[in-house]
């Protein structure tokens, strides 16, 4: 008997390869004499299903801006989809293009170092992709690099810049806010942001 195809389009056998697996919407129903291999197949799996949905998720919203500039935001509302979410995944989508992207990292490592120049990207890249980080492991080393920055090698004068931004309490309040929803540092979010905005502003 042909196993059920789950409501998502996914089928049982691209889930596990057993058509016994029945994959649906909000269910993951397996059979009781599942091995552990089998079950550890399933696993790996579900995470590849997940990273890759996120960049998925990332290039329709990227498409739909460019095919459909009047009618992607109401596509967006329809499908319940979280905007904010969406948009960006689609920021990091576009930092990265698939030949850029590391299959060993997801979507969320490229998200930390999206706004960097792209050779500091693929350098962060190789040492998370080598060193096998999670996420808050590169967070947390992109984090010490701006506090102990290496010494300037080639007698270059620093040509970073600091800017100096007098908030008031309620901003500075709700930015923090967003920050820690984010899980980043308040200066790494507003980075982010302010280079979203201006890729928004310079995009045709």
């Amino acid at each position: 008997m042909e196993g059920r195809r789950s409501s998502t389009g996914w089928s049982p056998r691209a889930v596990a390869g057993d058509e016994r697996i029945q994959a649906r919407r909000v269910e993951l129903r397996m059979p009781a004499d599942l091995n552990f291999e089998s079950w550890l197949h399933i696993g790996r799996n579900l995470k590849l299903i997940t990273n890759s949905s996120v960049w998925w998720l990332g290039d329709w919203l990227v498409y739909g801006e460019k095919r459909f500039p009047d009618r992607y935001r109401l596509v967006i509302q329809e499908t319940g989809l979280d905007y904010q979410t969406l948009r960006n995944y689609a920021w990091v989508a576009r930092r990265f293009p698939p030949s850029r992207r590391r299959d060993a990292l997801s979507l969320q490592h490229h998200a930390e170092i999206a706004a960097l120049p792209e050779a500091e990207q693929e350098r962060w890249m190789d040492r998370a992709e080598k060193e096998k980080w999670s996420t808050r492991r590169l967070r947390k080393e992109l984090r010490q690099a701006r506090e102990f920055p290496a010494p300037e090698s080639s007698g270059e004068p620093d040509a970073s810049t600091t800017v100096i931004v007098n908030l008031d309490t309620t901003r500075k309040d709700r930015w923090t806010q967003a920050a820690e929803a984010a899980q980043m540092p308040l200066t790494e979010w507003i980075a982010k942001v302010l280079d979203e905005a201006a890729l928004a502003e310079t995009t045709p």
